[in-house]
Parts: C-alpha cells; sequence; structure tokens
C-alpha cells in the first residue's frame, strides 16, 4: 500500500512524538521546519481555549515558511489525542482541530471508528499508536490510516515487545504507514527501523533536550547525563506502564527500584496527570545518544548526518 500523500516524500523519515506537557507550538514549527513531522498532544493546551490559538499560530507560520521557502516545504504537523473516556475534552478538542483540518491526527489509548471517520471527512490521515499486535489490528479494523509501533524503550507510555517481534508481526499482515517508537535517538537508529519494516522513525526523548522544548533546565540535563541504566518501567503515575527518569523519581521521596503498582483502572488525563508528568519525568532508553541540548535544527541536522552515515556504510 503506498503512503498517503501527506506522508511521502519527507526530507527524513521521522515523526517527532507528541510530549505531554513538554510540546509547544515553537517545538512543533521547528520540527517541521526542520523536515520532521512535528507534532504535540492537544491536552497542552490549557485551557482548552488556547488549543484554538497555538493551531492558528502553527498553520499560519508554516504556510508562511512554505510561500518563503517553495524549493524546501516544511514537513506537515500531528495533533495527539487520548482517545481514553477520562479524556473529557476529546469532543473539543476535535472540533478545532477539524476547524484547522490538522494533516495528522495521533489517537491513543483506544481506537474509536467515530474519530477516525472525523478526521477523514476533513481529509486528514490518523496514525494510532500501539503496544502489540492484537491492537494494532483492532485499530486497522476500526479505520486508522497508520500504525505507530510502541516497543520496549520508548519514553513515557510504552510496551515492553522486542521491536523486532513486534514489526515483524504487524508486517506480517498490514502494508500500510507504520513507524517505529522505543529507544531511537541516532540515524543509525532511524535506518534501522526502515530496515526491520517501518516507514518511519518515531523519536520523542531527544527532541526534549532542545531549545525549543517546554521542559525544564533540570529535565534537559538530566536526559543529557543520563542512559537506558536511568530508566524504569512503572504504572504508578497515571495508571499505565511508561518508562521514567529514576532521577526525578528519586526527587519525588521515592525509591525507583521499588515502586508500587497502581490500579490501572484508575488511568486519568485530566489535571491530575499533568501534575504527575511535571514532576516526574517520561524518558525513553535512548538517551544515551544526547550529549547536549540543542536547537531544534542542529539536532535534525545530526541525525540526518548520522542517517546518510549508516545509509553509505551498507552501500559499501
Amino acid at each position: 500500500m503506498p503512503l498517503p500523500p501527506i506522508l511521502r516524500n519527507l526530507p527524513l523519515p521521522i515523526i517527532g512524538a507528541p510530549l505531554f506537557i513538554i510540546s509547544n507550538p515553537r517545538l512543533v514549527i521547528e520540527q517541521c521546519k526542520a523536515g520532521v513531522v512535528g507534532s504535540m498532544p492537544a491536552l497542552n493546551a490549557r485551557p482548552a481555549e488556547q488549543l484554538d490559538a497555538w493551531l492558528a499560530e502553527i498553520t499560519e507560520t508554516l504556510a508562511d515558511y512554505n510561500r518563503a521557502h517553495p524549493e524546501k516545504p516544511a514537513a506537515p504537523f500531528a495533533i495527539n489525542q487520548i482517545v481514553h473516556k477520562s479524556n473529557d475534552r476529546l469532543e473539543h478538542d476535535m472540533q478545532v482541530c477539524a476547524k484547522y483540518k490538522v494533516p495528522i491526527v495521533i489517537t491513543s489509548l483506544g481506537a474509536r471508528t467515530d474519530i477516525n471517520e472525523a478526521v477523514h471527512a476533513w481529509g486528514g490521515v490518523v496514525m494510532h499508536d500501539v503496544i502489540n499486535n492484537l491492537f494494532a489490528k483492532k485499530a486497522i479494523e476500526k479505520g486508522a490510516d497508520g500504525l505507530i509501533a510502541v516497543a520496549a524503550g520508548a519514553g513515557g507510555h510504552a510496551g515492553v515487545k522486542s521491536p523486532f517481534a513486534l514489526i515483524q508481526e504487524i508486517r506480517e499482515w498490514f502494508d500500510g504507514p507504520l513507524a517505529l517508537s522505543g529507544a531511537i535517538a541516532s540515524g543509525g537508529a532511524v535506518l534501522a527501523a526502515q530496515a526491520m519494516g517501518a516507514d518511519f522513525a518515531y523519536i520523542g526523548s531527544a527532541f526534549i533536550a532542545t531549545d525549543e522544548a517546554r521542559a525544564s533546565e533540570a529535565y534537559k540535563q538530566a536526559i543529557v547525563d543520563g542512559n537506558s541504566d536511568d530508566i524504569v518501567y512503572s504504572n504508578l503515575f497515571t495508571g499505565v506502564h511508561g518508562n521514567y527518569l529514576k532521577p526525578s523519581i528519586r526527587a519525588s521521596g521515592l525509591d525507583p527500584d521499588h515502586l508500587p503498582e497502581s490500579d490501572p483502572s484508575k488511568m486519568n488525563f485530566g489535571g491530575d496527570a499533568k501534575k504527575a508528568w511535571k514532576d516526574i519525568w517520561g524518558c525513553g532508553q535512548g538517551i544515551g545518544a544526547v550529549h547536549s541540548v540543542l536547537p531544534v535544527a542542529e539536532l535534525v541536522a545530526r541525525l540526518e548526518r548520522e542517517y546518510l552515515d549508516a545509509r553509505r556504510r551498507l552501500a559499501l
């Protein structure tokens, strides 16, 4: 199956993952201008009315950029929608996305036919994130256009499957758009994702350590200083298993090596979740490749150099 037109001919096969609290219009715009799909969660706009202003800023700024640079237009942008029942803003946020005809909608924590149909009605594309093959099949059955395979090592909410197993199982039956998430923070890892069968690499944690990201300087520096040994997998904070930085857990007075289990039925993505994610820092296992805080443009340039170098090495 060919890629939807909006996802074809990207300068780099990278989708920037939506980062709860951290992604903002400035980050999204700079990602797109650098040639990767920029994204943010709709829930980052608080109060809800702010989403309209943010989408206006993104669409107008990118339109101006494209008029000034017809030879190298920006990549498209995406908005992430949490489809779980605890998100009481979903209907409002979808209406705002419809107003601006958001080109790509990333759905998480639930697949719904009506949401997919709404996006298709304005000409958008739906990418749904999944942690296993069963959820992948359900998402496509309900009308998603593509999948984001969230493998072991991904930042924030993540699965436990090896990327080799997850991509192989999905590719046995699905030939549509497929992104891979999980400890990808170098150009070589981007190429490896493609070699496994993915169309795109889905990168989140590396973009936290950028000038444009709305994260504290301590958070950014913890990513620069850390590696995979500094990541802990727990469902304590939102009811869904995810990967977090140990230093932030210790700073909250908890022992990251002896965390209790949470009740999954208590999942919450309202105000309490925002507080939890502000104090406890989500992060993936790939941060060993991040050595400094950079502007987005410089990070993407590094990824591109590494990606092209890896391709050249394999061609020898």
